[in-house]
């Protein structure tokens, strides 16, 4: 067994994960893809459901204290915290406390009550409520405010309570306002703190031990990479982060591993998290033209000569990035973390070589259970 099964089969045991044997010529192909991409650092991760087939961790977790990266090295979700958010709701709704089409002022009264009437939960977390995205603008012309503390009500005063740019359901504008009145809405019906539902619903029942929520400066947190941007100069890296504070952390202030998302993908979309009409909401199309669902995308994908749906999202923020991929039918997952502002077009092409290369020699289909095993 060499060091990269080495490192796959300790991290998953650790993790009290289903690991098999990972053949010589499955592991080569993977590092075949890895080696095209030889800037590339980061981590990796593949799995059939919650078998981890494929693991690396390549370069450095933190150019400012040489620390090399590790599989359970933290990172910075980015925007993929709007799928951890919708996840959180869709488990709010199968315990009865929310519904996707009522107007939000049902459960958030503080809200203005003209365009509160008109705006779901389905509208906010399909980015097509018309809200503007007013707390990007702010944070753009005010950078000194990105890591100063709001009351969550009043975040939602100052940056989601702008006149609609259009009628709710009519068209598609990505705006992290959404996500600051989903927060309030969450908080208010279940009487607790984001970060407590994610770790009730999510994180504890999955046993995510290297992810959560995160507010100010990632780096804080232990085990946390450093998002930075590589140069020319000396030292050759540029801290690159950008501060998160709590009223935006469902829309980017998760945090994980590349093993804990790859549990949290086949937990949530694949297990028992959500009841199976949760999960296909939260996966049904509501945008075509940008493949967007609920908080996340949908979207058929060419892979291994034949048209397959895919539940994807990517992430980035401040020197972060993140492609989380499932192949729905097969139960396929693929994770790829960068904290060097690596191009996103470029770790898109690995996100989908590493998924190619899963399909490489054999079915995916002959390693499932069969129904009611």
């Amino acid at each position: 067994m060499d060091r990269r099964q080495c490192l796959a089969l300790a991290g998953a045991v650790a993790l009290g994960r289903v690991v098999p044997a990972v053949a010589s010529d499955q592991g080569a192909r993977y590092d075949a893809v890895l080696a095209d991409y030889y800037d590339f650092n980061g981590t990796v991760a593949v799995s059939l459901g919650p078998e981890v087939w494929y693991t690396n961790a390549v370069g450095s977790a933190n150019p400012q204290t040489n620390t090399p990266m590790a599989l359970n090295t933290r990172f910075e979700t980015g925007s993929v915290s709007k799928w951890v958010a919708a996840m959180v709701v869709m488990k709010l709704v199968d315990m009865g406390k929310l519904a996707l089409d009522e107007p939000i002022t049902r459960y958030l009264p503080d809200y203005r009550a003209d365009t509160g009437a008109r705006l779901t939960l389905r509208h906010l977390m399909s980015h097509t409520s018309g809200v503007p995205n007013e707390i990007l603008a702010a944070r753009q012309a005010h950078p000194e405010m990105r890591d100063q503390p709001l009351e969550q009500m009043e975040a939602v005063r100052r940056y989601a309570s702008g006149e609609l740019r259009f009628k709710p359901g009519t068209e598609w504008d990505y705006s992290h306002s959404n996500w600051l009145i989903v927060k309030a809405i969450v908080e208010h019906v279940s009487g607790q703190s984001y970060r407590e539902c994610v770790s009730a619903w999510l994180l504890a029942p999955l046993q995510l031990h290297n992810s959560g929520i995160f507010s100010g400066d990632s780096d804080k947190v232990a085990g946390m990479a450093l998002g930075y941007t590589p140069g020319a100069q000396t030292p050759p890296w540029t801290r690159n982060v950008s501060p998160v504070p709590d009223y935006m952390a469902m829309a980017g202030g998760f945090y994980s591993s590349a093993t804990d998302m790859l549990f949290l993908m086949n937990g949530v979309l694949g297990g028992s998290i959500l009841t199976p009409a949760s999960r296909a909401t939260l996966l049904r199309v509501n945008r075509q033209e940008q493949h967007y669902a609920l908080g996340g995308r949908t979207q058929l994908a060419g892979i291994a000569g034949q048209p397959r749906e895919c539940a994807w999202e990517d992430g980035s923020n401040g020197g972060f990035r993140l492609v989380a991929r499932r192949v729905l039918a097969d139960d396929v997952n693929v994770v790829v973390f960068n904290n060097s502002s690596y191009d996103h077009r470029k770790l898109g092409l690995l996100a989908s070589a590493l998924t190619e290369a899963a399909y490489a020699g054999f079915n995916p289909m002959r390693y499932r259970k069969a129904p009611g095993a």
